[in-house]
């Protein structure tokens, strides 16, 4: 893909050789390159390469202007030469390395790499990415298979990308435009430059007829893409370089970037009152918008301040009075420190884009995710390798009744550097998971209905309860890739919590569980909370408030609290050794006490309680400070205890 709308950050360095000559074309590809004339810079430096002279600078600049241009096969000949000289780079280079030897097929080398810039870079979201999903490929393999895909019938062998459908015509950005004398040529991809182009669709059969070019005010000399309609048709976002009312605007380093822009259609059905977006700057990009079904939220790429990566996915609300909200980051569970763009999202709440981020084939990669009631992002996943290729693919839109949808990509066999293909999702990607077990009686083996089982998230909170039926049997609709705490429960049995990570592909995940009978006996000294399987009471993080479920386990020590009014009890509070001494302790002593309020509350006399904050004096193991542990180890100082001190 030709990159000048995925908004990268210019790299500048400073480098010499002795031969005047030689200096004197390094400076002359080094200004070209600080342009982003890429093109012209790849000539310049590999004229000086080819004449066998080495530098650090120069192949990074090399490796990075084929990069930037979606040529991975020349990025990764001049990154290789960069790292045969054995140097100490930036672990961006690594990645980028990895990335490009991904594209080319040499996957073995690629991992190799990746594995590199996961030792230099453990905080990068990528890394853990990589980590949590070692085995990506085989997740897109089960993902692929479900596309029957051909040319769009709108290709030239010019760059043709982005498209969106609107009144039965696809419209889409092209740089066919040659005929013009004046035509310019871009000097990062040497292509000319893009303007918005349609052609009218049989609804039937999708299939595009004559290519026309979109004769409105919106195409200028500079670049327009990525396009969207309101459904009314009144209303028109598109991209275009910083350039307005034939004015150009260019950022502090003379370099004009890319904004959103907003047209209305007049009452002669003329594009007018085209206006920039009020959250556009001229000192970083703002691409690719993308309407949200109730058109109350617009979708688009950015590297405004904030962004975690070079290009992040934002939303920001649309005003009824016609104004704009707070543009938001859409976070780190879509976000990475590469490049996500190219959002579209359907009514079914779901968001597409590519992402050269997450892991994937190479180059940009589409994926799917799920928006959430409450916006956040779940269930990121790779849409598979019917869509996905080495190359770059990207700008994936489909219409969510047909299954029918365009993608565009830079992948072997097109007419051009970029391509417009059409498809039709045979099979739902959706992954729908049900979790499902038996209880049964752990020494005799017999099944036990009307047990309660309750599912926790990893947080510990409540997402849902039922009872097991005559057969003993439970299910739940559950999100594939999470992992859940199931908790059972049934008279006279000792509760049960268990741990299952959800497969990642639809089907059925299978948890049975197995109830010890409660013999639980008890005596000055002992534990109560051991008699129902309480290992601690649940706070949110860093708080001291009870928890929704933690008055389910506090209430059961209520019930044997009524049902013995002599006891007493004495409860302590612990934690792990992480954090400070001083704040572990003032935070155990705050959640002993909370804990007692809680059973005052209902009903407890306050001369039956006591209580204490340990917080990490009693360490039941030995993870103190400085001692590496795993979280299993920490979880066990992390606990409460309800000690019996009367009868």
């Amino acid at each position: 893909m030709k990159n000048f709308t995925l908004l990268f950050l210019t790299l500048i360095s400073v480098f010499s050789f002795s031969s005047y000559a030689q200096q004197s074309k390094i400076n002359s590809g080094d200004k070209k390159y600080d342009s982003y004339a890429y093109v012209d810079a790849i000539k310049t430096y590999e004229k000086v390469a080819n004449k066998g002279y080495k530098s650090e600078d120069m192949f990074k600049k090399l490796g990075n202007s084929y990069y930037f241009n979606s040529d991975f096969e020349g990025a990764a000949k001049w990154y290789g030469e960069l790292f045969a000289m054995n140097t100490v780079v930036e672990p961006e280079y690594y990645y980028r390395y990895a990335q490009s030897l991904k594209s080319t097929g040499d996957i073995a080398k690629a991992n190799k790499i990746f594995d590199e810039f996961n030792t230099k870079s453990k905080n990068d979201n990528r890394v853990k990415l990589y980590k949590n999903d070692v085995n990506y490929l085989d997740q897109i393999k089960a993902n692929s298979g479900r596309y029957k895909i051909e040319d769009a019938g709108i290709n030239s062998k010019y760059s043709d990308y982005g498209t969106f459908v609107y009144d039965n015509k696809i419209y889409f950005a092209s740089a066919r435009d040659t005929g013009n004398f004046s035509q310019r040529k871009h000097r990062w991809t040497g292509e000319y430059f893009t303007n918005i182009y349609n052609a009218d669709l049989d609804p039937e059969t999708g299939k595009a007829a004559k290519v026309n070019k979109f004769k409105s005010a919106i195409n200028t000399k500079f670049h327009e893409a990525s396009p969207v309609f309101t459904k009314d048709g009144k209303t028109v976002y598109f991209t275009r370089n910083n350039f307005i009312d034939g004015k150009k605007g260019k950022d502090d380093h003379k370099i004009t970037l890319i904004k959103i822009y907003k047209a209305t259609l007049d009452e002669k059905n003329k594009w007018t009152n085209i206006t920039e977006l009020p959250f556009n700057s001229d000192n970083y990009s703002v691409g690719h918008p993308a309407l949200s079904p109730d058109e109350k939220t617009l979708y688009f790429s950015s590297d405004m301040p904030g962004s975690i990566g070079q290009s992040d996915l934002y939303k920001v609300s649309i005003n009824p009075n016609g104004g704009y909200g707070t543009p938001e980051n859409l976070g780190n569970t879509i976000n990475t420190e590469g490049k996500e763009t190219y959002p579209y999202v359907t009514n079914e709440n779901e968001i597409y884009f590519s992402s050269d981020g997450h892991p994937g084939l190479g180059g940009l990669d589409v994926f799917t995710a799920n928006i959430e009631e409450n916006g956040t992002i779940s269930n990121v996943q790779n849409v598979g390798a019917d869509i996905n290729s080495p190359q770059d693919d990207f700008a994936y839109i489909i219409d969510p009744v047909s299954r029918r949808g365009y993608f565009s990509s830079n992948k072997d066999g097109g007419q051009g550097s970029d391509d417009i293909y059409k498809f039709l999702e045979t099979n739902r990607l959706k992954c729908i998971q049900e979790l499902e077990g038996i209880i049964t009686d752990a020494e005799t083996g017999i099944i036990l209905p009307g047990a309660t089982i309750t599912l926790f998230d990893n947080q510990m909170a409540i997402k849902n309860s039922t009872v097991s039926d005559g057969s003993g049997k439970y299910s739940f609709p559950v999100e594939c890739g999470k992992t859940y705490n199931v908790r059972a429960e049934k008279p006279e049995y000792t509760t049960k919590e268990v741990s299952v990570a959800i497969a990642k592909t639809t089907g059925k995940t299978t948890l049975p569980i197995s109830l010890e009978k409660s013999t639980c006996k008890v005596t000055v000294g002992d534990d109560l909370g051991k008699c129902f399987g309480i290992k601690m009471i649940y706070f949110d993080l860093n708080k001291f408030n009870i928890r929704t479920e933690a008055a389910l386990d506090l209430e059961k020590i209520l019930v044997v609290l009524n049902d013995n009014p002599t006891m007493k009890l004495d409860i302590r509070s612990h934690t792990d050794s992480r954090a400070t001494h001083q704040y572990n302790e003032v935070l155990s002593e705050r959640r002993a006490k909370s804990t007692i309020k809680w059973l005052i509350k209902n009903g407890v006399a306050p001369n039956r309680l006591t209580g204490k904050g340990y917080g990490e004096t009693q360490l039941v193991n030995q993870c103190a400070d400085g001692v590496k542990c795993t979280e299993q180890e920490h979880q066990a100082n992390r606990r409460s205890e309800f000690i019996i001190t009367a009868l």
